[in-house]
């Protein structure tokens, strides 16, 4: 395994705050203002572990111009999985607190200074989240998704998920040492797998602040999506039937058909271009609007290839 860092303008703190883990495979032209959006974050004391799991798209050459030391580019040229590549950022990071960053979304910059806070408040948190709005490949606000606080409302429902989207977690690194991603990992399930597998020794948050752009995909995928709720609900049956929780793994498979039905009927009104139903969807308030407004003129400015 290679490792290439940002230009050293300056020297590299061996302890930083925080250690960011963005593993990416064929990227595309979302990689870059992913990584500004860390770039620009409030808080300075950060390393950010770019893992590139054998991506051919090239995608790397767009931030080859962000000089920056506190970038870390890891490449080996092999396809390891999204679970493999975070539980080696997980052995490489040097920071207090481990972040997770997906490779197409945006961090507002105010995301880590607000985790951060909350950790430092409350030593019993092992995760904390934030609250999300959901933009389109052209950057367009087209929801918000629904959340939840403290750990017993985010825990409330786990035959039905976990309201704590994976990449708005920031946690201590040590929670993330002793529990570890699942290998082999399940399809698309990783983060999931890791919340049903915790969430009964853990505490987890989030800050009740839309600090985040999740980028959605413009077509409704009906396999993929059927294919990820299968692997959800597997895990779910696995886990309820180990602990004995029979009104759970009941309540999990009925979920499970509720969820895969709608998925067929959005099949229907994506065939008739009509607007389908997704949980994201309703009026998002004119504040975020002017707010993500900003954040995207605040991570483009000053960078002309945006």
């Amino acid at each position: 395994m290679s490792e290439t860092f940002g230009h050293r303008m300056q020297s590299v703190d061996p302890s930083p705050l925080i250690t960011v883990a963005m593993p990416i495979y064929n990227a595309g032209r979302h990689l870059r203002m992913a990584v500004l959006s860390i770039v620009k974050q409030t808080i300075e004391d950060w390393e950010l572990l770019i893992i590139d799991d054998g991506s051919t798209d090239g995608s790397l050459e767009c931030i080859q111009d962000i000089k920056d030391p506190r970038i870390r580019v890891i490449r080996d040229d092999l396809n390891k999985g999204l679970a493999a590549r975070l539980n080696e950022a997980i052995e490489l990071a040097r920071g207090q607190f481990f972040a997770r960053m997906d490779q197409d979304d945006i961090s507002y910059p105010e995301r880590f200074a607000r985790q951060v806070a909350m950790l430092d408040n409350d030593s019993n948190l092992d995760l904390v989240g934030v609250r999300s709005i959901a933009i389109s490949q052209e950057d367009q606000v087209v929801g918000i998704f629904p959340y939840a606080i403290n750990h017993s409302s985010i825990c409330a429902k786990p035959w039905n998920g976990f309201y704590l989207a994976h990449p708005t977690w920031m946690g201590r690194i040590e929670w993330f040492r002793r529990h570890r991603y699942a290998t082999p990992s399940s399809y698309m399930c990783e983060d999931m797998e890791l919340l049903l597998r915790s969430f009964s020794l853990s505490r987890f948050g989030a800050v009740p602040e839309v600090l985040f752009a999740y980028r959605l995909r413009d077509e409704f995928a009906v396999r993929k999506v059927v294919k990820t709720r299968w692997t959800v609900v597997k895990l779910q049956v696995k886990y309820f039937l180990l602990k004995r929780q029979f009104i759970y793994l009941i309540s999990a498979i009925a979920a499970f058909v509720i969820k895969v039905t709608l998925d067929f009927f959005n099949v229907v009104l994506q065939t008739i271009h009509a607007p389908i139903f997704l949980k994201y969807r309703g009026a998002v308030d004119t504040s975020i609007e002017v707010k993500w407004r900003g954040v995207l003129k605040n991570v483009t400015s000053g960078f002309p290839n945006l």
